[in-house]
């Protein structure tokens, strides 16, 4: 597995990363055993970057996280966890500094550590100044209790003025063959500054798998909720990643293995992060080919950006994401 640095000042982690929002439920339900042989296949595939938020099954996945650490105490992994979202009712973004550290004590306590290398602001206010925000996330590093900070869902704006204040180690948004807007500035602008792009939902949310999935499949209150999942945008984007998937099978590719290397091979900075309860599944993912640049051209052709059928949030998804283009 490639290795690389987490920003410029920040711990070596694996170029292929581990999200681990599946183990909270929001993809279907969670077993404990189940998520713990996959983090134990995750570590045998030499992945050694963790991300995980509070929120996801509020605390769920922190402890089974943290459970995994305290038994099989494996050594050099490197743990990111976020806050900033409460679900409510009313759904809202906090970034003030009460919120943000007691958030980051608890999931302290959930994860078994005593810090955490990557701490993100899940999701920025507008309302809160900036400047403040990153005072309170310099505090606790100089408390010990974060290695660095990160930004998720923002625009390139964003993370310029928050460089100027205190360089982050990371910024994090969606990016996948079917999600290409950080290719309008933000993955340049991380480049530039030296900041990781941790691309997250790398696998268009277990539509690049190498079995489509079916409507019924993805009933599950958060995809049953987004454009792309629901019809008649569902069954066209299955019909166009149909035509990906047996230009994948015609060289003895996986899917996924291949939609990630496409996603790795943007940059030396982007480390996808792709998530899964199932270990089966978390084997899919490598070996990552090596694309050649005719490859990537062809894989273009089939799947040119912009390809995907219906926005990737509804409206009722969006408080907080900075939409720039």
């Amino acid at each position: 597995m490639q290795k690389l640095s987490l920003g410029t000042r920040g711990p070596i982690i694996s170029g292929l990363g581990f999200g681990a929002m599946s183990f909270g439920g929001i993809f279907g339900p969670t077993d404990r055993q189940e998520s713990l042989s996959c983090l134990d296949a995750m570590w045998e595939a030499d992945i050694t970057f963790v991300d995980t938020a509070n929120i996801y099954g509020m605390g769920i996945s922190e402890t089974v996280i943290g459970e995994w650490l305290a038994t099989r105490r494996p050594h050099g992994v490197v743990l990111a966890t976020k806050a900033a979202i409460v679900n409510g009712p009313p759904r809202r973004i906090d970034n003030s500094a009460a919120h943000l550290q007691t958030e980051l004590e608890a999931s302290l306590r959930r994860l078994q550590v005593e810090r955490v290398d990557l701490f993100y602001l899940h999701r920025r206010d507008a309302g809160t100044d900036l400047a403040e925000v990153i005072d309170t996330l310099q505090r606790l590093e100089v408390q010990g209790k974060i290695g660095g900070y990160g930004l998720s869902e923002i625009a390139p704006e964003t993370l310029r003025q928050a460089y100027a204040i205190h360089p982050p180690l990371a910024v994090q948004n969606e990016y996948s063959l079917w999600t290409r807007q950080p290719e309008l500035g933000l993955l340049q602008e991380c480049a530039r500054l030296g900041v990781t792009f941790v691309a997250f939902s790398p696998l268009a949310r277990g539509m690049l798998g190498d079995a489509p999935l079916r409507l019924d499949q993805v009933q599950d209150g958060f995809r049953s909720q987004n454009p792309r999942f629901t019809e008649p945008n569902f069954s066209r984007n299955l019909t166009r990643i149909d035509a990906f998937r047996r230009w994948c099978a015609a060289r003895g590719w996986t899917v996924p293995a291949t939609a990630l290397a496409w996603v790795r091979g943007t940059g030396d900075h982007v480390v996808p992060i792709p998530g899964t309860r199932a270990a089966g599944r978390l084997r899919q993912w490598v070996p990552m080919p090596e694309l050649t640049a005719t490859d990537r051209a062809e894989i273009d052709h089939i799947l040119p950006p912009g390809f995907a059928a219906g926005d990737r949030y509804g409206d009722h998804q969006l408080l907080g994401i900075e939409r720039y283009c």
